[in-house]
């Protein structure tokens, strides 16, 4: 005889595993993540080449100021109007499409309840089940049915160009801080290889992070960060000992 415990183990060993991520706007809570990872990441490696280029010119902390200042700022904004514009071109082709979908399922509901169930019976449903289905949900929402499986988009949940903005600007910023504090408060003597530590410190974090939310290879991200934040501060110090040599 089973118990309520019993029933309980087995409803929840049948139910959404808690490891594992669930709901409908999973993907664009991910894609909000990892921008703002990447962000980070763009801010710590294009800030880091700037001030470390600029340190192997010239030891002046008047010039690591302002140089680091004016790339910080120009990446950020650079960084917030690239966002604004991709994510207000992706919107404005998502609302095109939602617009089609509405005017379709307002001339032909029939034609379009037919082409839902055919969706669903190619998704592997029998079709008397992707009948029923497709009239339930056409019932309750039938522009969000029809988007959610023709288009993979939530009416209700359309990314905003400037909330992506704001959000790529300040990872950028809370990035770019990184290497422009270490570089200005550090001495003379040990700025650079204190930057470069630092920096490979929070390419590692932010490449770990990035493989996390991607379920990738952690090892393949932290390493592929690493190299390319060390080979983008190699590259721009030693063209800024090459110009300080020569001016």
């Amino acid at each position: 005889m089973s118990t309520p415990e019993a029933d309980g183990a087995a409803v929840s060993a049948g139910g959404p595993h808690p490891q594992e991520p669930h709901g409908s706007n999973i993907g664009d809570k991910l894609n909000w993540l990892r921008a703002g990872v990447l962000g980070a990441n763009d801010g710590i490696v294009s800030t880091a080449g700037v001030v470390l280029g600029v340190a192997g010119a010239t030891a002046e902390s008047s010039a690591l100021l302002v140089a680091g200042v004016a790339g910080a700022v120009a990446g950020a904004m650079s960084m917030a109007a690239g966002e604004y514009v991709s994510v207000s071109t992706q919107r404005d082709s998502e609302e095109a499409l939602l617009a089609l979908e509405r005017r379709e399922l307002r001339e032909d509901p029939e034609e379009e309840l037919a082409e839902l169930t055919g969706l669903y019976v190619e998704r592997g449903l029998d079709p008397d089940l992707a009948q029923q289905v497709a009239e339930q949900l056409t019932a309750k929402d039938a522009l969000a049915a029809h988007a959610e499986v023709e288009l993979g988009l939530d009416p209700e949940a359309l990314t905003s160009p400037w909330k992506a903005a704001l959000a790529s600007m300040a990872a950028f910023t809370l990035g770019a801080l990184l290497p422009l504090l270490t570089i200005l408060l550090v001495g003379a003597d040990l700025r650079v290889p204190v930057t470069v530590a630092a920096v490979i410190v929070a390419l590692a974090c932010t490449g770990w992070i990035s493989a996390r939310l991607g379920y990738g290879s952690v090892k393949r991200a932290v390493v592929r960060n690493v190299f390319g934040g060390a080979l983008a501060m190699a590259v721009t110090h030693g063209i800024g000992l090459l110009i300080g040599t020569q001016v």
